[in-house]
């Protein structure tokens, strides 16, 4: 699609940009590591996952899209339903295949040695969203794609799909303060920061529930729900037990992290 690239940056920035300065003006929770270092290494990881996503896939989501559509490969393709409504069953659809393969890296000891790089951050905020092993990049690239071609999912709805998926996942990890009846009411249809937050706590339970990115119905529907943390938002420990040195953290060993016991 035309100018799509060029979208997606500007809205990646924007999203990241407003985020930001919410954290400044209205934040959740005080920092306990300097942004300088944590900033640097979660957006050189989005740099290493973009160049390495678009070196091993010749076409991405979109344009394969528009390829199933032209050639009526997928489901949708195949069912007389109008094109708005396989918009809408695919947006949904792709939400829960998501949903489903967080679950997974959660519960499968090879996929969960690529995720929980991304726990290991020690604090929670707008770049955390970004923070993936490439290799989960691409594990999870192979899923998307396999799902567009057997749902033949519109290329409207796979780029709307992205595009808002990436922007939720900043705005969940956000360290931004909502009012409490706001954040009631939103999590009626949004994944908000204090729902998402408990996932990153240091107790297994807490890490083992809200896989939720964009809709909170999937885990309401299968039992994966945990309103609050036990300790309370400003009292958890956000992160791994097992990986709380700075040492640790820095760009070259977190690429290392799942080859590491």
């Amino acid at each position: 699609m035309q100018n799509e690239q060029l979208m997606r940056l500007s809205l990646f920035a924007g999203v990241l940009l407003l985020v930001a300065l919410w954290e400044l003006v209205a934040p959740r929770r005080p920092l306990h590591n300097g942004k300088g270092k944590r900033w640097f290494t979660n957006l050189a990881l989005v740099a290493i996952d973009t160049a390495v996503v678009r070196f091993l896939f010749p076409i991405l989501p979109v344009a394969l899209a528009l390829t199933a559509e032209e050639r009526g490969w997928g489901l949708f393709n195949m069912l007389p339903i109008t094109h708005w409504f396989k918009i809408l069953l695919s947006l949904l659809l792709l939400d829960l295949i998501i949903y489903l393969q967080h679950f997974l890296f959660h519960h499968i000891p090879l996929l969960w040695r690529l995720h929980r790089m991304h726990h290991s951050d020690l604090d929670l905020d707008v770049t955390s969203g970004n923070r993936f092993h490439p290799l989960e990049m691409v594990i999870s690239m192979l899923i998307k794609m396999a799902a567009v071609i057997a749902l033949g999912a519109p290329a409207k709805a796979v780029l709307a799909f992205e595009v808002v998926l990436n922007a939720s996942a900043m705005f969940n990890h956000g360290n931004i303060k909502l009012p409490g009846s706001l954040d009631r009411l939103l999590r009626l249809f949004l994944v908000t920061p204090d729902m998402h937050r408990v996932h990153h706590s240091t107790l297994v339970r807490e890490t083992n529930s809200n896989f939720g990115f964009n809709l909170p119905w999937w885990d309401r529907l299968c039992g994966t729900y945990r309103s609050q943390p036990e300790k309370g938002h400003l009292e958890m420990t956000i992160g791994l037990k097992e990986y709380r040195r700075q040492e640790e953290l820095s760009l070259l060993q977190l690429l290392l992290q799942p080859f590491k016991g």
